[in-house]
């Protein structure tokens, strides 16, 4: 029997071959996500809410985020709008937030120095 020849394989079909094996990105592939991240960051300009604040005195006018309060802001808000103090299960009605991130609030705020226990599951304002 007589043996084929054999066509030589290409340097370029051997590297193509060996990034697809590998999941290695060519160029289009990295081209194609950066397009999409321009796209995203266009979207994000356009969606974000710039609020003018005048400062008072300066006469000018600053732009900028609106600020926005954390969880750990607005427990302390509903805490301090208690006069007597506020249990857990109320702050959880009044934020809506899950009972293990109010107990973790209270935990940090009461370490903090924040916060003051007035009686098991009852806390205040620290004055």
């Amino acid at each position: 029997m007589t043996r084929r020849k054999s066509k030589p394989v290409s340097f370029d079909a051997m590297v193509k071959l060996f990034m697809r094996n590998y999941s290695i990105p060519n160029k289009k592939d990295v081209e194609m996500i950066m397009a999409r991240l321009d796209r995203i960051e266009d979207l994000l300009r356009q969606t974000a809410a710039v609020v003018k604040v005048r400062r008072p005195g300066s006469g000018g006018v600053k732009t900028g985020r609106p600020k926005t309060s954390t969880a750990t802001e607005t427990v302390v808000e509903v805490i301090r709008r208690a006069r007597d103090g506020i249990g857990v299960a109320e702050i959880q009605q009044k934020t809506g937030y899950a009972g293990k991130k109010i107990h973790n609030i209270i935990y940090r705020l009461d370490k903090a120095g924040r916060i003051t226990r007035l009686r098991r599951g009852v806390y205040a304002i620290r004055s």
